[in-house]
């Protein structure tokens, strides 16, 4: 016989196919086309199945923001999800970004349990629902556990997560493994996490940091037959040794499959092969009762992002991102001025997060705000030393390499597995020079703060986005020990609250920082 899994990662909140850059469904991607895509697949089953969510919806798309905004709960969103029948939920890092009260929303509107073993409250007992289950489908005994990446505390508000504890996704695995490998014919691992090292050569990919744990669990946890993965939004379909590995990228780009053919002899259940694969979206149909019964609401979404809020004088379009990261852009002064103005700080540092991000033209609506800056960040002001502002500012230098040509291009290592464009920071209120052509750590060969050098031991106030205050991107020299005070309010609203204060904004650049290279 066939048991056929189903899994859905990171869709974030992308239920139609849009990007939000305008009204247009052109997209290859969203929850409705994976619905349409999942009912096909049920039709054409030849055994049980089962449908795995495996974290990171509720956050994530101008819809998300619109919903917690304004609807002030998850309801909303779930009430689609949960007309795609799915059997297991599991809880993503971004789950937590719009607070626990919003989290809890969307765990009481969903109706299907979630699994997650390794986050606990004070007194030890799991903060979100069971650690497992195990499913009997026409006599095969199916048993999934429920894991979530360690690391949230490393990117999130404290607030938002008070009162719990993470655990390692790999040590809770092995805790559970052996239990149920006793117990059922087929075991799951559904992690919201990803691999650390390279799954052929072993080869490490990132920062060994708990973070991602995928390639210890396959390799020091025996007894698993499926591992469903997520976080890095990368596409995997393979078998690696004796277990099926599934990531099925982004916004619903992928639904993840992976038939098991068995044979029963008795009580006696041996798996015989495994097929993992992706299967796309692309030329799909969004379901029509899905899709019409919450056009209101999306409706509501386009409406809001279209609002005027304001003008700029000047040029803020963004024409050569790279270049934008290089030379200093209108725009990127443009956020660390807000960010200063509302931290009542004088030095601050942002980024721009993909290589997506356009600027703005003269007449700004939300919806610019909300494409250009996609993440839900609050601001954290710190107190550093100058030692310490350095090391920042020469992690970041480590976005960019000098190629053959002695030509300044990208690290490879800020593209793969993962594209990390948000871990490279620039800074305002201090005048700095970047020269890729030096060894790396040695790259700051100019560091002032009103004209004067900065002094290892100088004290120094810096304002930051939160992800980044607690070491979010392996920023060690940074941490909430460090914060000395907050500003509560995400930076897209406050972005608006800007505009709508001050505008027109001037499109100006004091060219306080450049990136060279002297080879």
């Amino acid at each position: 016989m066939e048991f056929t899994l189903f899994e859905t990662s990171d869709v974030h909140g992308y239920l139609y196919p849009t990007d939000y850059q305008s009204r247009e469904h052109k997209m290859e991607h969203g929850l409705f086309k994976i619905a349409s895509l999942l009912k096909k697949e049920r039709q054409a089953l030849k055994g049980p199945s089962l449908t795995i969510e495996n974290g990171d919806i509720i956050q994530g798309s101008p819809f998300t923001h619109y919903l917690v905004k304004h609807k002030n709960s998850a309801k909303y969103l779930m009430d689609a999800v949960n007309q795609l029948n799915f059997d297991i939920g599991i809880i993503g890092n971004h789950e937590f970004n719009y607070g626990l009260d919003y989290l809890d929303s969307a765990v009481e509107t969903a109706k299907y349990p979630f699994l997650c073993a390794n986050i606990v409250k004070s007194d030890g007992s799991l903060a979100f629902g069971q650690a497992y289950k195990i499913f009997e489908k026409e006599g095969i005994k199916i048993a999934v556990l429920g894991l979530t990446t360690q690391y949230i505390p490393n990117w999130e508000h404290p607030e938002n997560y008070e009162g719990l504890s993470f655990l390692s996704a790999v040590d809770t695995a092995k805790k559970y493994v052996p239990t149920l490998r006793e117990n059922a014919d087929i075991v799951v691992v559904s992690y919201h996490g990803g691999f650390e090292k390279d799954l052929k050569t072993g080869e490490e990919t990132e920062a060994q940091t708990g973070e991602n744990e995928g390639y210890k669990i396959l390799n020091e946890v025996t007894g698993i037959d499926v591992l469903l993965a997520g976080h890095q939004h990368r596409l995997i379909a393979e078998v690696v040794g004796k277990t099926a590995v599934l990531m099925p990228g982004s916004k619903g780009e992928y639904l993840g499959k992976v038939v098991i053919e068995l044979e029963k002899n008795n009580d006696t259940v041996m798996i015989k092969e495994m097929k993992p694969e992706l299967l796309s979206v692309e030329g799909m149909p969004v379901d029509e009762n899905l899709s019409d019964q919450f056009k209101w609401l999306n409706d509501e979404v386009e409406d809001w992002l279209d609002q005027p809020i304001g003008k700029v004088k000047g040029d803020m379009q963004i024409n050569d991102v790279e270049k934008a990261r290089q030379e200093e852009h209108p725009y990127v002064e443009f956020i660390n001025r807000v960010q200063m103005h509302y931290a009542d700080c004088d030095i601050s540092g942002t980024a721009l997060f993909n290589n997506t991000v356009k600027g703005f033209d003269e007449s700004v609506t939300m919806r610019d705000v909300v494409l250009n800056y996609i993440y839900p960040n609050t601001l954290a002001v710190l107190k550093v030393t100058g030692k310490e502002l350095k090391t920042a500012i020469e992690q970041s230098a480590m976005y960019f390499k000098v190629n053959d040509d002695d030509q300044i291009s990208i690290n490879p290592e800020f593209m793969n597995p993962k594209p990390q464009m948000y871990n490279y920071d620039m800074y305002e209120g201090i005048d700095y020079v970047i020269d890729v052509a030096q060894p790396e750590g040695e790259r700051v060969v100019e560091f002032k703060y009103q004209g004067k050098d900065i002094m290892p031991d100088d004290d120094l106030e810096i304002v930051i986005n939160q992800y980044r205050a607690v070491g979010g991107g392996n920023y060690s020299m940074f941490d909430a020990t460090k914060i000395i005070r907050e500003v509560t309010i995400p930076m897209n609203e406050l972005i608006g609250d800007y505009f709508a204060k001050y505008s027109p904004i001037s499109a100006d650049v004091n060219n306080n920082f450049k990136v060279i290279s002297t080879k």
